[in-house]
C-alpha cells in the first residue's frame, strides 16, 4: 500500500491516543478496528520519528504481523480492516479493486443536499504532489463516482454570510471508486464540503463548529463494510460506532433538526 497522507491537515494532525484500539471484528484471516481521527494507518516519509502509527499499535496490541488491505486518510475516523496473512490481505484487496466491497461513510456537510444522488466526476490521482519528483503528467484523470443519501437536515441560528442561519446535512456516502480524498473532493465539487476538512473544506464553517460546538475534527467517518468473505464465502457486514466527537455534534445540533425534508435544488454532479 502507498502512504495515505501528506502534510497540511491542520487540526487533524497526529493522534496522541494510547488506549487499546477497539477491535470490531476478528477471525483467523482478518481483523477490523476503529481508527481514531488523526492517526496515520502506516508510516510515510512525512511522519515524525515518534508519531504513533495504527499498523504498529495494532501489531503490538495483537502480538502478530498485519497486512494492509485498504486505507483511510489521516483525518478520517472509523472502520478499517487488515489481513492476518499476506494471502488474506491479497484476496480481500482484490475484492476492493474489483469494487465488490460495499463501503459506507457518514459525514456532516455544509448546506442542504438533495435527498439522494450520485456525484460522477473524474479526479486526478494527486498523491505525491508534495514530493520533489512528482510529475503531474503521470497522473491522468480517473473515473470517480460517489453515491449519497441525506439522513438529516439542521438549521442552527448562526449567521452565515448574508443569511441569518446556517444549514448542514448529515449524509451517508458510498464511494463506488477509491480515489485519493475522493469523498472530500467530490463534496467540495458540489459546494457541500465536509465540516472540519481543513484541506478541501470551508474555513468559515470549520471555525464556526470549533467556536460554537468545540469540535475541529473532520466530521467524516467510515461506518460499514459489506463483502463476501474470500475464504468462507459468507456475506459479511462489519459496523463501526460513531466517534464520540461526531455523536456530540449530533446531540448539540438536535434542537435545530428539521422535522420535514426541505426542498433542495440538485447540485451539478458531473463536469
Amino acid at each position: 500500500m502507498q502512504p495515505t497522507e501528506v502534510p497540511g491537515e491542520g487540526a487533524n494532525a497526529p493522534c496522541e491516543r494510547t488506549e487499546p484500539l477497539q477491535v470490531l471484528f476478528q477471525d483467523e484471516h482478518y481483523v477490523a478496528v476503529f481508527k481514531p481521527a488523526g492517526l496515520l494507518v502506516h508510516r510515510t516519509p512525512f511522519c515524525t520519528p515518534n508519531e504513533p502509527i495504527l499498523l504498529q499499535r495494532l501489531r503490538d496490541q495483537l502480538g502478530r504481523f498485519l497486512y494492509p488491505v485498504h486505507r483511510l486518510d489521516r483525518p478520517t475516523s472509523g472502520l478499517i480492516i487488515f489481513g492476518l496473512s499476506s494471502e488474506a490481505a491479497k484476496r480481500l484487496a482484490f475484492e476492493f479493486s474489483e469494487r465488490r466491497v460495499g463501503k459506507y461513510y457518514q459525514a456532516i456537510a455544509r448546506g442542504w443536499l438533495p435527498t439522494e444522488g450520485v456525484i460522477d466526476r473524474q479526479l486526478k490521482e494527486r498523491f505525491g504532489e508534495s514530493h520533489p519528483d512528482y510529475d503531474p503528467s503521470c497522473h491522468p484523470l480517473q473515473e470517480a463516482r460517489t453515491a449519497y443519501l441525506s439522513q438529516a437536515y439542521f438549521e442552527p441560528p448562526w449567521p452565515s454570510e448574508s443569511f441569518p442561519t446556517s444549514r448542514y446535512t448529515l449524509v451517508e456516502l458510498a464511494p463506488h471508486t477509491g480515489r485519493w480524498h475522493q469523498l472530500r473532493r467530490h463534496l467540495k465539487h458540489i459546494a457541500h464540503p465536509i465540516i472540519g476538512d481543513h484541506r478541501h473544506g470551508d474555513n468559515f464553517h470549520n471555525h464556526r463548529f470549533a467556536s460554537e460546538l468545540g469540535v475541529s475534527e473532520m466530521l467524516l467517518t467510515a461506518r460499514r463494510l459489506d463483502f463476501r468473505h474470500p475464504f468462507s464465502q459468507e456475506l459479511k457486514t462489519i459496523l463501526s460506532p460513531l466517534p464520540s466527537s461526531f455523536e456530540r455534534v449530533l446531540e448539540l445540533l438536535a434542537p435545530y433538526r428539521q422535522t420535514t425534508c426541505p426542498e433542495v435544488v440538485c447540485p451539478t454532479t458531473g463536469e
